[in-house]
């Protein structure tokens, strides 16, 4: 489908997101944080796509809720139900997105943006990269999933100070922390974060999800056995797919595996 407010490509089983409001600093219009939505779902449902990058057009990753916009979406009943409208569904949208998603940060990600860069598997900042949960500034609480997901990244006493001060971060910071991987320089930033997305669509798709999968269940059971009762059955699973038989075939055979993802 098109969009208007981002721009959604596929090239060799990568999808790249580029949030494109690039004079806002891509604040989330409802337009906008509709087109997330769907664009989140088309994705995870192609089954071509391996991986998925998400950054943003211009200066900026995200700065959060766009409070100037002059007209608001309707308010259906789907949306009055969410906790947050559509807060909550990009972030349950982005929590469900079953492939590897890779944060390409560039600029200010604030608000409802830092949430989105949480919500992503790896982030990779750009030295211009800044970070903050700035929702206390406004007298808000978190929302987007953010006082779900900090926490887990970074901590509870450091996200709770995040949380608590509004302070922005800059890239070197947020690595030092642990909220970023690394940090590179600007504009070598989506040839990294396209280097990494390469490097995992080359390896087999039903493992590197089983993977993922797993490991975002292992963080909310605090049962070993239960955690292990998961590896069971993805190992059943791998053990099934043409990857696996070429897996082994390639090291009988002393040769680079070549994964299909099936």
């Amino acid at each position: 489908m098109g969009y208007q407010s981002l721009i959604l490509e596929k090239c060799g089983g990568v999808a790249t997101m580029t949030l494109n409001r690039p004079d806002k600093l891509n604040a989330l219009s409802d337009a906008l944080m509709e087109e997330i939505v769907q664009a989140l779902g088309e994705t995870n449902r192609d089954d071509e796509v391996k991986a998925l990058i998400i950054t943003g057009a211009g200066r900026g990753f995200c700065s959060g809720a766009d409070l100037t916009q002059a007209e608001k979406a309707e308010m259906t009943r789907r949306l009055l139900l969410e906790p947050v409208g559509f807060f909550s569904r990009i972030g349950r949208s982005l929590h469900d997105v079953e492939k590897p998603v890779v944060a390409a940060v560039n600029g200010i990600a604030a608000g409802a943006g830092f949430s989105i860069a949480l919500g992503c598997d790896i982030r990779i900042a750009a030295q211009s990269a800044r970070f903050s949960a700035i929702f206390i500034r406004r007298a808000l609480a978190p929302d987007t999933g953010a006082s779900y997901l900090l926490p887990r990244i970074v901590g509870i006493a450091k996200a709770l100070e995040l949380m608590w001060t509004g302070d922005i971060i800059d890239a070197r910071e947020a690595e030092r922390i642990g909220l970023v991987s690394w940090v590179v320089p600007d504009e070598d930033l989506m040839k990294v974060a396209r280097e990494l997305a390469g490097r995992i669509t080359s390896m087999p798709s039903v493992a590197i999800e089983l993977t993922k999968r797993m490991v975002y269940k292992g963080l909310d059971v605090s049962d070993f056995a239960v955690s292990q009762s998961y590896e069971g059955l993805a190992v059943s699973i791998t053990t099934q797919t043409e990857d696996f038989q070429e897996g082994i075939k390639s090291f009988l055979e002393k040769r680079e595996p070549e994964f299909k993802g099936r």
